[in-house]
């Protein structure tokens, strides 16, 4: 998810930017000045309403770069009148004339930033890169406008403070709350002088959350390897197709193309018998935003760091962490840390017993080394194959990637009553893009765009995204969903395989999706995944559990030659090597998630080296010198891109451990298809969105507080008290 918006952001983005401008700035609007070259291009197509069936969709095939400049801006001065209306109201504040109008508001935002962040994430050429630059502090700028309007939030304050809330419905005390909570935080009761620089710190994070970003996709897109054919030793086929066919898009046909992304870095490693290669591939790709020179991200680190801690003081916080923890489940950053605590002696206990079996391995073939980070991957490929006799090449010739996306449809109408209709009559942004419609009862439910492969401008890893989040606010409004990943394409003609882990993320990043499909609720705020960010992940990391079901797996996982399913002899390998090589991979998470909590809890961030934290901290922590955290700090997009998950990575434990909770509540009635609990799950948890507190949801759900010993259970560590 990962997630690619805090919640406050996709708040802002329907009532943001209406706002009171200063002079300055409308002034600049008005004249245009500040535009890119290209700026005054037509921009009617990003403001006119969505046309076209299921309630409108995105213009995304009419869309040109250049119109994204003046759209906003046009967007952002038109909207101007409806803030001046809500916080200028001479009527007495009550929810309707102001919660209720702040969710109508925006309604321009709400068309042009789904596509604006489509093309920052998915289609990001180097002139959007440079419109980007541009517009990323002026949106901040007016995000604060919005947080820092004192006529807004003394209307706000006063439906808070209302005795007529009581009378509201549970959900638009929620909203109330969410509203109230949010400018508080963000500083709505500060001094002018104070408002003033915390919207100065915010103007400057955004220009440095671009850059960053900027710097990251040019160590992506710019360093790759190009091999040999007699350097392909070792090498499944379908990784060597696929290299080839990534030589041939960057012009160099008859070579072999290794990428520096997770998708080709990963197979790499794990098969390559190429020792010096795999430890080139691996230094380039754990060496991103790390190089030094003009696309270093070390001095934009310390400059976040820095600005982070000053705006938490100023807003009334020790720390960013404090701020960041404070609406989430975990509540506070101790909570946060006496998790991830209480797992990682665990994790790095194991890591230890996986380098000895590696090491032996090594050792019986006189390799004459001692396990590197670059070798874990490969020896651990060894050590399973010895152990489970599991070959994860072969496992991976039954994983065809359109397979596996049916065997999601599958799954989600069994669990859940969706279905799943093809639509060809929907403009996309790109030929690989594809588009469902979702029914439920044969109601229509909404729309779920597919983006799964690899391309320039493409940024790195898999997401979901809502285009137009469900409400009934303003009418029956439907969600428009999508999932994006970075597969690799094979030869034309070729089904595309995928690794197990990598039908995990499928897995994974649809069970946010399905998050928002299912959603019910009146006040767009409060929508589908709107909810603490270490909650969001609970729905995703659950849906990952179905893949491995023999129901799943006899059906979908059939060899891409032969058509046969997977054997039984094959799936009970797989079940029984389920919990290995857990120590590499929860320590390598853990590293990261200590990391930036570590970073976040600082009380003086003015100095920080990240090189040197990085490398300092993790030595305290006794972390094993065969491995990397799964981000190291240069390139750590989750936490330096933007703040959704700045100190909150810990946040993909806690939900974790709240899936391993509830996954046990499927296999404490009839099993993982049990459709009494998959209904409970949809009342309780997937269809409210933000309406209720989170412990509260699963409290309905469980019948109780989660049982953190679940986590340890099912990673096969030792349980604590």
């Amino acid at each position: 998810m990962s997630m690619q918006e805090s919640l406050w952001n996709r708040r802002l983005g329907r009532i943001a930017f209406v706002v009171a401008l200063s002079g300055t700035l409308l002034a600049s609007i008005a004249a245009g000045q500040g535009n890119t070259p290209a700026a005054t291009e037509g921009k009617s197509v990003l403001l006119d309403p969505w046309s076209g069936p299921y309630g409108g969709v995105p213009p995304f095939n009419q869309v040109k770069v250049a119109q994204f400049q003046p759209a906003l801006e046009e967007a952002m001065a038109k909207n101007l009148e409806a803030i001046d209306a809500i916080a200028s109201n001479p009527a007495p504040p009550d929810f309707e004339n102001t919660i209720a109008a702040m969710e109508r508001a925006g309604t321009l935002m709400n068309r042009v930033m789904p596509i604006y962040d489509v093309w920052s994430s998915n289609m990001s050429t180097s002139d959007f890169q440079e419109v980007e630059r541009v517009l990323e502090p002026r949106l901040s700028a007016y995000r604060d406008k919005i947080q820092q309007n004192s006529a807004l939030f003394a209307r706000i304050e006063a439906v808070w403070l209302s005795p007529a809330k009581a009378k509201l419905t549970p959900e638009q005390q929620r909203l109330v709350w969410d509203y109230y909570t949010d400018f508080v935080r963000a500083g709505a009761k500060l001094s002018a002088a104070q408002k003033q620089r915390i919207s100065e710190i915010n103007q400057r994070l955004a220009a440095l959350y671009t850059q960053f970003s900027n710097n990251l996709l040019h160590d992506e897109e710019d360093y790759v390897l190009f091999l040999n054919a007699d350097q392909l030793s070792g090498l499944p086929k379908s990784l060597i197709d696929a290299a080839a066919e990534a030589a041939r898009e960057r012009k160099q046909p008859g070579k072999y193309a290794i990428t520096n992304t997770r998708s080709s870095m990963e197979p790499f490693l794990t098969f390559s018998s190429e020792r010096a290669l795999r430890e080139k591939v691996w230094r380039t790709y754990y060496s991103r935003g790390d190089n030094g020179g003009k696309y270093d991200n070390n001095a934009i680190i310390s400059e976040i760091l820095k600005l982070r801690s000053e705006r938490s003081k100023l807003q009334g916080y020790e720390t960013f962490a404090a701020r960041a923890l404070e609406k989430q489940v975990a509540k506070t950053p101790q909570a946060a840390m006496d998790l991830m605590m209480k797992v990682w002696p665990a994790a790095i206990a194991r890591v230890k017993e996986e380098v000895a079996d590696m090491q032996a391995i090594a050792d019986k073939e006189n390799a004459g080394i001692r396990i590197e980070p670059w070798d874990y991957r490969y020896y651990a490929e060894k050590v399973r194959k010895a152990k489970y006799d599991l070959d994860s090449n072969e496992v991976k010739e039954y994983l065809q990637l359109e397979h596996l996306r049916e065997a999601m449809f599958w799954a989600a109408k069994k669990l859940y009553g969706f279905d799943f209709e093809p639509v060809s009559n929907v403009p996309v942004f790109h030929p690989d893009v594809r588009v469902w419609e979702v029914k439920r009862a044969g109601k229509h439910v909404g729309l779920w765009y597919f983006d799964p492969y690899a391309r320039a401008g493409k940024r790195s890893g898999a997401w979901m995204t809502a285009y137009r989040d469900q409400q009934r606010l303003i009418g029956n409004i439907t969600t428009i969903v999508s999932n994006n990943s970075n597969f690799v394409k094979g030869a034309p003609g070729e089904p595309v395989l995928i690794s197990w882990d990598d039908a995990e993320t499928l897995f994974h990043e649809f069970g946010h999706a399905i998050h928002g499909l299912a959603s019910n609720v009146t006040y767009p705020s409060l929508s589908g995944t709107s909810v603490a960010r270490d909650f969001v992940e609970m729905p995703s990391q659950i849906n990952e559990h179905w893949l491995s079901t023999p129901e799943i797996l006899n059906e979908f996982a059939r060899h891409y030659k032969t058509g046969k399913a997977m054997p039984e002899s094959l799936r009970k390998k797989i079940e029984n090597a389920s919990k290995f090589n857990q120590g590499f991979a929860t320590t390598e998470f853990l590293a990261s998630a200590l990391i930036d909590m570590k970073l976040h809890t600082l009380k003086d961030a003015s100095h920080v080296d990240p090189d040197r934290f990085e490398r300092e901290t993790l030595a305290a922590l006794g972390m094993p010198k065969e491995l990397p955290m799964r981000h190291r700090t240069p390139q750590f997009a989750h936490i330096f891109s933007s703040e959704g998950y700045a100190a909150g990575y810990y946040s993909y434990l806690w939900a974790d451990a709240l899936t391993a909770d509830a996954w046990e509540a499927f296999l404490e009635g009839k099993g993982p298809w049990d459709p009494k609990v998959a209904s409970r799950f949809y009342n309780d948890i997937l269809s409210r969105g933000n309406t209720v507190d989170p412990q509260e949801a699963y409290r309905e759900f469980r019948g109780r507080d989660m049982d953190t010993n679940a986590l340890m259970r099912d990673r096969g560590f030792p349980v604590t008290k």
